[in-house]
């Protein structure tokens, strides 16, 4: 009696963990209607959503298992609801055919992270080289550096990308069509910021979009308590924690104030727009959906596998290229380039 007594207990406590996995996963997939500044404990969710989708398949399994059909449904309906999301992140790509032959632009972004600040020029011309090889037509960078040693780097560039534009300190758009204006969007007193221009592809006029959104703060964090270790200073979990949980709320509610700045430039453009750049943040959160608005995710309608654009322990997608619905994305890839913490994004637009 005893014994059926515990099993009875067990299996209730599982299904209050199932139940309870289902519900914050319901409320991470809502979570990127959440404006950080407001509703923080619910934005974050967004973040540990591979985790919490993990923890369904795990109890779908076990009630599988143990043929508690019933139970069994919670994780796999919750699951089903998961899909547009996996969307973001994985896609199978069998209606994919590759690249064809079709009129088209092709775009690139990359974050090259100042080249390393590398005197020799190498980084800058071998990412040109990789540019040249998939004839991409428009390349938008995020921290860029126009000096590696003595060199020039838009001297090396202008050879194959003969027009291009720069916005606020680090940041570049480079173009093999003609560049009609341009102009900085202008975030305040951060080291990040946003661009545009105005690029008259055959006649007729694009606006492309080069962003680079707030940081999360969480390496600086690492970085500083280490140097503090290593000088015989003591960190205390306690204030490390602190420190990281106060870094990347803040950045969370920044990028979200820069992802609103962006999305009405958007919104007022006369163009049709391109939108590349380093959001700093994860599919389905609240600056992704900001941004995204009524465009269409690239990688949605054409990527194929999984696609993270981190090259560090972090497997998170961060880079994006969107487009205005009047056109059609054909191709939609990342090549493992490692002179930066970020892989380059690509995409073929049909024109």
């Amino acid at each position: 009696m005893a014994k059926k007594g515990v099993i009875k207990y067990i299996s209730f406590m599982f299904l209050l963990i199932t139940t309870l996995i289902a519900i914050f996963t319901l409320f991470g997939l809502f979570g990127g209607t959440a404006d950080p500044a407001k509703g923080t404990a619910m934005a974050m969710l967004v973040y540990i959503l591979p985790f919490l989708i993990a923890g369904n398949i795990i109890t779908a399994v076990c009630w599988a298992i143990r043929r508690r059909w019933h139970w069994m449904a919670i994780p796999v309906v919750t699951l089903l609801c998961c899909i547009p999301y996996l969307g973001t992140v994985y896609q199978l790509g069998v209606f994919h055919n590759g690249e064809t032959e079709r009129s088209g632009i092709k775009v690139a972004t990359y974050n090259v992270a100042l080249f390393g600040r590398e005197t020799s020029g190498f980084k800058a011309l071998d990412i040109l080289a990789e540019m040249k090889r998939d004839n991409i037509d428009i390349l938008c960078m995020q921290e860029y550096l126009d000096t590696s040693g003595d060199k020039i780097n838009s001297n090396s560039y202008k050879e194959y990308f003969p027009y291009f534009c720069f916005g606020r300190s680090d940041m570049i758009i480079y173009s093999r069509y003609p560049i009609a204006r341009h102009d900085v969007i202008d975030f305040g007193a951060t080291n990040n910021s946003g661009m545009w221009a105005d690029i008259d592809i055959n006649g007729r006029i694009v606006r492309v979009f080069n962003v680079h959104l707030e940081t999360t703060g969480f390496n600086g964090v690492l970085h500083r308590a280490a140097k503090m270790e290593m000088k015989g200073q003591s960190v205390e979990d306690n204030a490390l924690i602190s420190a990281i949980y106060g870094n990347y709320t803040r950045g969370m509610a920044i990028r979200a104030r820069q992802a609103d700045l962006v999305a009405e430039e958007i919104r007022q453009s006369q163009y049709p727009a391109i939108v590349c750049g380093d959001f700093n943040d994860v599919p389905y959160s609240y600056v992704y959906n900001t941004m995204l608005g009524d465009l269409i995710d690239g990688f949605k309608e054409c990527g194929k596998g999984l696609m993270y654009t981190y090259t560090g322990k972090k497997i998170v997608r961060i880079d994006y290229i969107f487009h205005d619905q009047q056109f059609e994305g054909e191709t939609y890839y990342k090549t493992d380039l490692t002179y930066s913490d970020h892989y380059p994004v690509f995409m073929k637009i049909l024109f």
